[in-house]
């Protein structure tokens, strides 16, 4: 997701590089899979294809790891975890030391990042650059400082005893990430377990694999201990399921759908009851009140919809608008949603590239035709865009009711549904009416209602005149089916320890 959503979608030029020109003639060097710092290729010797989701082209081939492949990275994560290894011998705050180098690496290769993940994922160029890498940036330092200041207490328990606490890391921990923000969750995985003193293995999602397999060299540039770090490129049912099964795998991590991860949970609860974060879908309410600045309501409820082609888990998708400026409020989003720019993510102007494949594609395409059978009103859109690629034409539909599918399920695209509500009680039971609760918003200047409706909203983040403002220093995860744990500041680096008590018995205890 983006690491904050204003009215501007790209920072200005004091809080951002200057934006070059994506690489005309990227190569990509690295396919294979890494584990103890070396390249491998597959143990089954297959490989699959990687494809631009603007062209439909093939970009590369890239090893498939599977379950012998998986195993092979937790004997080498396990064994860089043993008491005595470099990596568990060594100083927390050198720990902090290789993330910041980690960061000076991606910094230094922000431009072959930047266009990899464009090319990949369909992402926007300018997005991906600035967004995505500073996002990136920004995490690996935070977590960077953190790695020194993971600490216990002392406890002034009863009778004669010297008690304290330990946080200590949990282990070797999967970590599975989701093809909308590659680079961004690879990150947000590993850096919050390595500042901890964790081993990871990591799969990245099989439509959207190559920047974490760069990750993989940069890696071993800044001088992570072999084994620490493992990237296995691979399917979901065989890799993944392989991860979320593992006896010997301490910890899973997983970004993507509800469907998968209560699949992630089951399985950890039928193997070795390994931890589990879990950050999943979202049918994120945004309210709009008559009172509330309507330009900027109007723009950033269109960037928190439309933001990467729909495709964010905290897409604001049900919009709940107060009847005395509905009608207004959806004439300025139609107008707003035509002004989109349709095209190849890598060129300059291009403001809405493509959906990342045609199961996607296929999909909202489906929803949106389910909208106009169940009687949404469609103002604009509603179809594909161009004679190749997945790219899906800006849609907003208005008149939209609760037990429409488009209301109800995770569209994952550029689908804007526009409600209308009365009164205060009736719009806080309708938007907490839904399985997920990941993030929500509300547009007022009135701050008792802001301040009612912060706590009454059933979601992991609310935002109050503003939307998908998400920072290293603040925890991010849902309520209900939208997920368990937390992952960002300092409760995401928690969820990568143990809590272990010591008691030592003294012969006398004095306050």
């Amino acid at each position: 997701m983006s690491t904050e959503i204003t009215k501007k979608q790209i920072p200005d030029s004091n809080s951002a590089p200057a934006l070059p020109v994506p690489l005309s003639d990227l190569k990509i060097k690295y396919t294979k899979i890494f584990i103890n710092n070396e390249w491998h290729e597959a143990t089954s010797g297959k490989k699959f294809a990687v494809y631009n989701p603007a062209t439909e082209d093939k970009i590369c081939e890239v090893e498939e790891g599977d379950k012998e492949d998986i195993d092979k990275a937790v004997k080498a994560a396990r064994k860089a975890f043993q008491l005595g290894s470099p990596w568990r011998t060594m100083d927390a705050s050198e720990r902090g030391r290789l993330l910041n180098k980690l960061a000076d690496l991606i910094e230094r290769d922000r431009l072959i990042l930047a266009t990899m993940e464009s090319i990949d994922g369909g992402k926007l160029f300018s997005t991906t650059y600035l967004m995505d890498l500073g996002g990136c940036l920004r995490t690996l330092r935070y977590c960077a400082g953190w790695a020194d200041k993971v600490q216990g207490h002392t406890i002034p328990m009863d009778g004669n005893f010297f008690t304290f606490t330990r946080r200590e890391p949990i282990g070797v921990c999967g970590q599975i990430i989701p093809w909308n923000f590659p680079l961004v969750m690879f990150i947000w995985k590993i850096a919050a377990a390595l500042c901890c003193g964790n081993t990871v293995i990591v799969k990245p999602a099989e439509e959207t694999p190559l920047t974490a397999i760069y990750m993989g060299s940069l890696i071993k540039e800044a001088g992570f201990p072999p084994g620490v770090v493992n990237i296995v490129p691979g399917f979901g049912p065989t890799a993944g399921a392989a991860i979320s099964h593992h006896m010997d795998i301490d910890k899973v991590a997983f970004t993507g759908s509800t469907q998968v991860g209560k699949l992630i949970k089951e399985a950890a609860g039928k193997s070795n009851l390994k931890r589990v974060t879990l950050e999943l879908g979202g049918k994120s309410p945004n309210i709009i009140f008559a009172d509330a600045d309507l330009d900027s309501a109007v723009e950033l409820a269109h960037i928190g919809l439309f933001y990467h082609q729909g495709q964010c888990c905290i897409a604001g998708s049900r919009i709940f608008v107060e009847e005395p400026i509905y009608e207004e409020f959806v004439r300025r989003s139609v107008e707003r949603a035509k002004k989109i720019t349709l095209g190849d993510p890598l060129s300059c102007g291009v403001n809405q590239g493509p959906q990342i494949n045609k199961e996607q594609f296929r999909k909202i395409l489906d929803l949106i035709e389910s909208g106009k059978k169940e009687g949404a009103k469609l103002e604009c859109g509603g179809g594909p865009w161009g004679d190749k690629g997945y790219f899906i034409q800006p849609t907003v539909f208005s008149n939209v009711t609760d037990d429409m599918r488009i209301a109800k399920e995770e569209i994952f695209g550029p689908v804007q549904q526009i409600m209308k509500f009365k009164t205060v009680d009736e719009v806080i039971k309708r938007a907490n009416n839904t399985l997920y609760g990941l993030a929500a918003a509300v547009f007022t200047k009135d701050l008792d209602k802001a301040l009612t409706f912060a706590t009454a909203l059933q979601a992991g983040t609310v935002w109050v005149n503003c939307y998908s403002v998400v920072s290293a220093h603040c925890p991010f995860g849902g309520f209900k089916m939208s997920g368990n744990g937390r992952e960002l500041g300092e409760y995401g680096i928690h969820e990568y320890t143990e809590v272990k008590t010591v008691t030592i018995k003294i012969p006398q205890k004095n306050s």
